[in-house]
């Protein structure tokens, strides 16, 4: 009796988180996107949020997860990468704009997808518009951002798939949009410019790019990220008792990537299951990839105030 209520708990529960990640929109496919585990991250956020800051925007994943979830008065969105911070800009403040464009480019590849998304690539690089990166974003191999040495996109087509439908894509930016409009700040600085701004009722969530990831990239797409200056200003935040969260080294299998973030700092670091990796699978190999999310102390001081983390994540899982 007791492992079929186990069983039937279990069930309940992932049907329950299943269910409810489906329902959060992702306007445009993004590699490294933290949207598989966006709920789980959720689990250590405050119930209710004055301002939620990503300095490494990305896709938005949490935020879009919050926005949906949780009561966040406000967001600001922040990435180096000026161009995606004007896809955003259109996404929330342009939705029709963005959205007719995108179908017009959708129904134009058609017949000749190879030749037209190369005439877009050359747009693209020449003028930076917003509803050519949405459509190269689509399109290209694994959703990744490449520029090489000279600046310009670079990445190819994947000639498997012809990009989100129109109408789903549609979808996608409208429920977005509803979800951010009229209370997201957009910027396109570096993050420490950004960190310098940030205040105490802020939580900060930040998914920096990995190391080494940056290395040999034109820095339009990635400005240059050192992990000892990262850790300089983590501390400068803890020094002004500045609640974050961190996603950033982990592992996949036996291969652990990236360098993990100094004792000295006082952080709470939680692994979390990000399922089975695609690479690996290609591979012929099943293996997992786990990511680690730190935990500032002055946010695990707020949460240790009221309750016990677990009961915390209890409550916010159900609520």
């Amino acid at each position: 009796m007791i492992t079929i209520l186990v069983y039937y708990y279990v069930t309940l529960l992932w049907n329950y988180k299943f269910n409810i990640k489906m329902k959060i929109p992702q306007p445009f496919p993004y590699q490294g996107s933290k949207r598989g585990i966006a709920l789980e991250i959720l689990r250590f956020f405050p119930v209710q949020i004055n301002r939620l800051v990503e300095p490494f925007a990305g896709s938005s994943a949490v935020s879009i997860a919050a926005a949906f979830q949780l009561q966040v008065s406000s967001f600001w969105l922040n990435d180096a990468h000026k161009p995606l911070i004007n896809l955003w800009q259109e996404i929330i403040h342009h939705t029709e704009r963005l959205t007719e464009n995108y179908e017009t480019h959708w129904n134009a590849q058609l017949g000749d997808e190879r030749y037209y998304f190369n005439k877009v690539r050359s747009q693209f690089n020449e003028s930076g518009r917003p509803e050519d990166f949405l459509y190269l974003l689509a399109r290209c191999v694994k959703a990744a951002i490449r520029y090489n040495t000279k600046g310009e996109f670079n990445n190819t087509p994947d000639h498997r798939r012809k990009g989100t439908h129109p109408v789903e894509m549609r979808n996608r930016l409208y429920r977005t949009a509803e979800l951010l409009k009229g209370r997201t700040f957009l910027s396109a600085l570096n993050y420490w410019e950004l960190l310098e701004q940030c205040e105490q009722a802020d939580i900060v969530y930040m998914d920096p790019p990995y190391q080494g990831v940056c290395q040999n990239r034109d820095q339009r797409y990635c400005p240059h990220f050192d992990h000892d200056e990262f850790c300089h200003w983590l501390d400068y935040l803890n020094r002004r008792k500045i609640r974050f969260i961190i996603s950033y080294d982990g592992r996949t299998g036996k291969k652990i990537y990236g360098q993990q973030l100094p004792e000295s700092l006082e952080l709470t670091r939680i692994e979390i299951a990000a399922g089975r990796s695609t690479q690996a699978t290609l591979l012929g190999r099943n293996e997992e990839t786990v990511e680690s999310l730190y935990l500032s102390k002055n946010l695990m001081k707020h949460a240790q105030s009221s309750v016990s983390v677990n009961d915390r994540n209890r409550q916010l899982l159900f609520q």
